[in-house]
């Protein structure tokens, strides 16, 4: 292998697990019957005249595993927190509880269970082109070093470590995806 030219395997690592940490947040939104913080994240509180993440505005429990209480910290934030929550389309009814927001997670039903493995499988398909997208300008990087002089060895060497990393980002996702979806069907 020529020590003047590499391919920054590091580099496509690193971008291809971003996309497996933006796919970790995706999931962590869907709503599984479970409690979960992340449920909440998403949601923009109209406090102090900008939008506010919610998790800037209030603390965020999950006390029991079928409740979130969320604790808002100025008291006349309240009503703008429970109409954020109401207009988020989570689909959870809040009660207010002083300055404590109490969201009960119903149970799912199978149309809705279905309808949610549905889009965990979008959000992993997302995250697999995320993957080739990286692993396509590592391919490019390699092309480009041919141009420069890269032997044929070195480039079938940096073509092989691309794809096994791409092979194992891409068996991650669909190990992800298949522990979601049997999360989502567990009543």
């Amino acid at each position: 292998m020529s020590d003047d030219i590499d391919i920054d395997l590091d580099d496509l690592e690193r971008r291809m697990d971003g996309a497996m940490g933006s796919l970790r947040h995706e999931f962590g939104t869907l709503r599984t019957g479970r409690a979960s913080a992340t449920m909440v994240e998403p949601i923009m509180v109209d406090a102090y005249g900008a939008l506010t993440p919610i998790n800037q505005v209030a603390t965020i429990n999950v006390p029991e595993p079928r409740m979130v209480t969320i604790n808002v910290w100025d008291k006349s934030l309240v009503q703008k927190v429970e109409k954020a929550i109401r207009d988020s389309g989570l689909g959870i009814n809040p009660q207010l509880n002083g300055t404590i927001i109490m969201l009960p997670i119903p149970e799912l039903n199978e149309e809705r269970r279905r309808d949610l493995t549905r889009v965990a499988a979008q959000y992993a398909e997302h995250a697999r082109v995320a993957v080739r997208n990286v692993r396509r300008d590592g391919m490019d990087q390699i092309k480009k070093a041919k141009g420069d002089g890269m032997s044929e060895d070195d480039q079938k060497f940096w073509h092989d470590a691309v794809q096994e990393l791409t092979d194992r980002f891409i068996a991650a996702v669909d190990k992800a995806l298949e522990d979601k979806q049997a999360e989502i069907m567990q009543v």
